[in-house]
């Protein structure tokens, strides 16, 4: 009985271990990478109160197949949406300047770089490209098998070819799933 025990215990160790994780950077790290190699931007905007942050946190970006493609096509950037942490961004600073740490683990003042890039609910995932513009906040949490519709969408630049709501729902209707959930 030992030994099935600590061969399970070995076991969910090793599979732990292997699990594909997304190698989060800060948004100043991601801009410089972009200089010599130069990829797009996956921030997730969050907050510490949020249950769908967590949610998305647990069951999407720990996904195997999300963390692999994401790792190889994009800089991922976490930020916390209302955290006080000073960014440089654009020859800008942005702040959180109504920031209270009293409120540091519930609901907190938005941050200024929120702000710049329209986000209004919590997860909104920010896409940025090679050069740090702007794409689309895509707001909300999504499975793996909902992100992976906008992870390609963004990263094979079939963004720019959607015009309206209806090139947008030909896109979804031919899209080819291939992640596990």
């Amino acid at each position: 009985m030992k030994k099935i025990i600590i061969l399970l215990a070995i076991t969910a160790f090793v599979f732990q271990t292997n699990a594909q994780k997304i190698n989060w950077i800060s948004l100043e790290k991601a801009v410089e990478l972009q200089k010599t190699n130069p990829k797009k931007i996956m921030m997730d905007m969050y907050a510490v109160w949020c249950g769908p942050c967590k949610m998305l946190d647990k069951n999407t970006f720990q996904n195997k197949s999300v963390a692999a493609y994401v790792n190889k096509n994009y800089y991922a950037v976490k930020f916390n949406a209302e955290g006080n942490e000073e960014i440089s961004f654009k020859d800008k600073i942005f702040t959180n300047p109504n920031y209270n740490p009293k409120k540091a683990r519930g609901r907190n003042s938005g941050h200024e770089l929120s702000a710049y890039f329209g986000v209004r609910a919590y997860p909104t995932i920010v896409f940025l490209d090679e050069k740090a513009d702007f794409i689309a906040p895509i707001p909300g949490y999504k499975t793996p098998k909902q992100l992976e519709l906008f992870l390609k969408l963004f990263e094979s630049d079939a963004y720019k070819e959607i015009k309206n709501k209806e090139d947008f729902v030909k896109y979804q209707e031919s899209f080819q799933f291939k992640f596990t959930e």
